[in-house]
């Protein structure tokens, strides 16, 4: 069965034979234990792995994948390998897939949908354990349906069908935190600049924003302003705002690329971030976040915990632990810089 290079039994490489001769078990007790399986006792397991370790056995991987069905690979299946999101996502993933354990198949379909097509059966012609699929938005995206041999988890963009397990970061609360914290930090006044009115994480943080101004009995200065994801935006909009409101005193941008624009705007009219102004973004895009004068506070997506958390979805799957459906959404972090210190 299993071989390995290292040797210590009269003179060539150990096998589970040896293991199981030295352990006084069965082979497939041997084989069991080794390869962690609940039918073994604990005082059983650990003479196994004792006699193994006297005489310097380890597993071949592959006999191992062989013997337990699968082939230690998963493929990531994503549409925005340009993109900032996929990356962390992937970095979360292999941390918990844990190096060299576990090869990741990335694979980017471009946002086309026969292109993904393809990377599925490719992937699937691989006899991949599970998929991961990291859409390039919090926006629902179309199911690969139930009739897959793997189990499936989508990451970042939930599917569309409530029948599939789906992770999201959960862009509500993170409206409600970024209020909150404005709040904590003396700010009554406050407004709301964001992105494009066609993304769900759009109208998500407005509301978790409009919630926790109710919560604080405050109200909403102005109306939610949308459109773009840049600077230029954030600078018209708050340049708008701040117009129509001059006691604006807080502002919640969209992204850390429009609260680099709030910023401009406030510091072009005289005004100081955060004495006069206390803004709060989204994203924790660290290149942006770090070098804005002040630094951003910004609530960070957990991306790479998000990806953490599908791989270990795809674990317990294959361990054959039943698969949960529907949208988990999991929980950002605020992550506090110079644009938000709280008033003495």
């Amino acid at each position: 069965m299993s071989e390995v290079k290292s040797t210590g039994v009269t003179g060539r490489a150990a096998t589970l034979s040896d293991v199981a001769k030295l352990a006084g078990v069965s082979i497939a007790t041997a084989s069991k234990a080794i390869n962690g399986r609940d039918e073994v006792a604990a005082s059983t397991r650990q003479r196994v792995l004792d006699a193994a370790k006297k005489i310097s056995f380890t597993p071949n991987e592959l006999a191992r994948s062989l013997i337990n069905g699968r082939t230690g690979t998963v493929g990531l299946l994503t549409s925005d390998l340009e993109g900032r999101f996929v990356i962390p996502i992937l970095m979360g993933a292999e941390d918990a897939f844990g190096a060299g354990q576990v090869n990741v198949f990335l694979c980017d379909a471009r946002g086309d949908a026969i292109r993904e097509q393809h990377q599925l059966n490719a992937l699937l012609t691989r006899r991949v354990d599970g998929i991961i699929v990291v859409g390039r938005s919090t926006d629902p995206r179309p199911s690969l349906g139930h009739n897959l041999p793997v189990p499936v988890v989508y990451a970042y963009a939930p599917s569309d069908d409530p029948a599939d397990l789906s992770l999201t970061p959960d862009n509500r609360a993170s409206g409600r935190l970024a209020v909150e914290h404005l709040v904590a930090c003396g700010r009554s006044r406050i407004a709301i600049v964001t992105g494009d009115p066609g993304y769900a994480a759009s109208h998500d943080r407005v509301i978790g924003a409009q919630e926790a101004l109710a919560a604080a009995g405050l109200p909403l200065m102005g109306t939610p302003m949308f459109s773009e994801w840049s600077e230029h935006w954030g600078r018209d909009a708050s340049a708008m705002l701040l117009r129509q409101h001059p006691d604006i005193d807080g502002i919640v941008a969209g992204s850390d690329q429009i609260a680099r624009g709030v910023l401009d705007t406030v510091r072009d009219l005289g005004r100081d971030v955060p004495s006069d102004v206390a803004v709060v973004s989204f994203d924790n895009w660290e290149i942006l976040a770090t070098n804005s004068r002040p630094g951003l506070t910004s609530i960070d997506a957990n991306l790479q915990q998000l990806g953490r958390t599908a791989a270990t979805r795809i674990f317990e799957a294959i361990d054959g632990t039943e698969m949960a459906a529907g949208i988990e959404y999991l929980p950002t972090r605020l992550v506090i810089r110079g644009s938000t210190i709280a008033r003495r």
